[in-house]
């Protein structure tokens, strides 16, 4: 009796813990306070410990203060060096403007670059600070920073300035009419403005087929025959359950359903549920089992003599690798192929995204999905946008707001904004078995009661990468060769974590890639000498991935029948079926 009582008492203790988390998420937008004051300690009295560090920025700041007065002096005499001390990435755009250039706007957002830069030097190499406490107090200053940009104010923007200039004011009206739209429909949980033009089973998620198979987690889909004869071989791809299946049959110009379908392959997809409240024990187990082994079996009824080629990408790609270990591990043979798209396999290099995971702070997300059973769309989202601030909220600002010009929203964005909740179970345990533990690449990934290994895994394997991805870095994307005992195929194309991966062939195409393979036999070689010594092919990396597939796919014959009446899989009804449509 005196055990349940202390029992009792202790749940109630952790209700009132889980409470005051969840209130003080509100206004921390989901980040840990405890995370973030631990990494800012542990920097902040290592640099007071640290004299040669403080030199350092003290010459840093003296020589960035020489060249700032230098160039103003030449401004104002009208002779002006030009020489930026620091210079932009590529991928920032803010100052790339020819109003910038002038002065003295270039002198406003050079002195702004060099202030971000000193915090990066900062922040950066004090010793013995951990390295994701630097990573962590590094990436903290530079939002704080981002938010005071020259850019962001009507003081001190050129274009900002100009617009007002030309137009009288009238994009000040404009801005607060798309302010006041954005706010009603975020309140109304309304899809973004644009969003109307994308009808999902219309002009988006329009490839034609049949649900075939439904479970409590999945619609499974196979995409109608446009040719006479098909590989014998199909493909089942599984995407991200993070978002809807359909970044992978937008458009049909943007559809990698549809270009694998007219190629003459047998094509399946996994759709995934959008988890309610009493979804939130659905764990990895469950995804795996309700997922991709029923969809397996149920391809297999349809085509039981020939073996599948597996396709995922980003979580859904790391899913597909434990199932690749599983079947290995228990002598399953159906297998043949496994195609990773922006899917990592060794989380210790998880890249900006793992700034969010540590003890303390899944800890907290925690407490926040106990009282819901999910991670809400919003929480993922605002964490996407921090990653990308510059241009996923900044940007935005000044063009949607100041300027009072909208972006046109095209099929990818429309798709991004379509997300899908996350059940507790499955989220807390791929937060901590993968990121936090990395057990998958360990080696003690629990399946069944039983550990698989990646090791386990030799069929061929087709590996997708993308050059600027915040999500999947392709240096660890990079690390399934070290994995596997298979022959991998790397490809390492340009752009993001979705624009990367979406992208058909096209004459006006400005993308590239590298590829090559690397056999089961050869010796290993790292990424960054892969990526010196790897040809640069102009164009989309897609004909090459389906020529490799295709090689792989067995003899053309006539086109399956749609679904397996055997087992009583029959056409439930028209892609792209029910659960894509769930809010």
């Amino acid at each position: 009796m005196l055990d349940a009582h202390w029992e009792e008492k202790h749940e109630k203790a952790e209700a009132v813990d889980r409470s005051l988390q969840v209130a003080v998420s509100k206004f921390t937008g989901g980040i840990s306070p405890a995370a973030l004051m631990i990494a800012f300690f542990d920097w902040y009295f290592h640099l007071l410990i640290h004299p040669a560090k403080q030199m350092e920025l003290y010459q840093l700041y003296q020589d960035n203060l020489l060249h700032l007065f230098n160039q103003f002096m030449g401004h104002l005499s009208g002779d002006a060096s030009g020489e930026y001390c620091i210079i932009t990435s590529p991928q920032d755009k803010r100052f790339t403007g020819k109003r910038w250039q002038e002065f003295p706007y270039s002198f406003y957002y050079e002195s702004f670059l060099l202030v971000q830069n000193w915090w990066h030097v900062a922040a950066s190499k004090v010793r013995g600070v951990s390295r994701h406490h630097e990573d962590v107090v590094d990436f903290t200053l530079r939002q704080i920073l981002d938010m005071l940009s020259p850019a962001n104010s009507v003081l001190t923007n050129p274009e900002i300035q100009q617009a007002a200039i030309e137009q009288n004011g009238e994009n000040f009206l404009k801005g607060l009419e798309n302010f006041l739209e954005d706010i009603e429909r975020n309140l109304a949980n309304k899809p973004p403005v644009g969003s109307e033009n994308f009808v999902i089973g219309d002009n988006i998620a329009a490839t034609p087929g049949k649900v075939i198979y439904r479970n409590q987690l999945i619609e499974l889909i196979q995409y109608s025959p446009v040719t006479d004869k098909v590989y014998a071989e199909p493909v089942l791809i599984t995407p991200a359950w993070i978002m809807k299946y359909y970044i992978l049959d937008l458009t049909p110009k943007h559809s990698l359903v549809n270009y694998l379908v007219k190629k003459g392959h047998t094509v399946f997809m996994i759709s995934w549920k959008n988890p309610k409240r009493k979804d939130r024990n659905l764990g990895m187990e469950e995804y795996l089992n309700l997922g991709i082994m029923s969809a397996l079996d149920v391809i297999s009824c349809i085509l039981p003599r020939q073996k599948i080629h597996l396709v995922g990408y980003c979580l859904g790609g790391t899913l597909a690798s434990i199932a690749a270990a599983t079947l290995a591990r228990d002598n399953d043979n159906r297998l043949a192929s496994m195609t990773l798209f922006a899917a990592q396999t060794d989380f210790t290099e998880p890249g900006e995204l793992g700034l969010f995971i540590d003890e303390s702070q899944i800890t907290f997300l925690e407490s926040i999905m106990q009282e819901k059973g999910y991670l809400d769309t919003h929480q993922m989202a605002g964490a996407f946008q921090l990653l990308r601030s510059n241009d996923l909220i900044w940007s935005r600002l000044i063009h949607d707001y100041m300027l009072g010009v909208r972006k046109p929203l095209t099929d990818l964005m429309s798709w991004n904004a379509d997300a899908t909740r996350m059940p507790y179970k499955m989220h807390s345990e791929y937060l901590r078995r993968l990121f936090l533990h990395n057990e998958l690449a360990e080696g003690k990934f629990i399946v069944a009661n039983k550990p698989i290994a990646l090791t386990d895994i030799s069929i061929p394997i087709f590996v997708v990468a993308t050059e600027r991805d915040h999500v999947s870095p392709w240096h660890s994307v990079f690390k399934i060769n070290l994995l596997t005992n298979s022959d991998v195929t790397f490809a390492l194309t340009s752009g993001g974590h979705n624009v990367g991966i979406v992208s058909l062939p096209s004459k006006t195409t400005k993308r590239h890639y590298r590829i090559s393979t690397l056999k089961e036999n050869d010796r290993f070689i790292d990424a960054d000498s892969w990526y010196q010594n790897s040809k640069v092919y102009e164009g989309s990396w897609w004909p090459a991935f389906e020529k490799w597939l295709a090689k792989k796919s067995g003899k053309k014959i006539a086109p399956p029948e749609m679904g397996c009446e055997k087992e009583g899989y029959l056409p439930l009804e028209d892609a792209p079926g029910s659960y894509v449509l769930q809010k």
